[in-house]
């Protein structure tokens, strides 16, 4: 049950991320999911480095949605040439 609900809970943080960072016309459903829970590894991974720590799943979403955008910022810069 609990990784059904982060594939739920990563879709939407990577959805959000995407609309955020204004890819969302070249992601589909599969690859927000995908970019949410890379986001959620990569986001609490470095959250605790800088004293910050959320529980819970609304604590996981604000987790992976930080890291999607980070993580959306990086491909833009490998893809596009600048973060946007």
């Amino acid at each position: 049950m609990n990784f059904l609900i982060y594939l739920i809970v990563g879709g939407i943080a990577g959805w959000l991320a995407s609309i955020m960072m204004k890819r969302d016309g070249s992601q589909g459903i599969i690859l927000n999911v995908i970019v949410g829970i890379i986001g959620g590894f990569l986001g609490g991974f470095l959250l605790p480095m800088v004293g910050l720590s959320f529980g819970g799943t609304v604590g996981f979403l604000i987790t992976a949605f930080i890291g999607a955008v980070v993580l959306l910022l990086i491909v833009n810069l490998f893809t596009r040439g600048r973060a946007r």
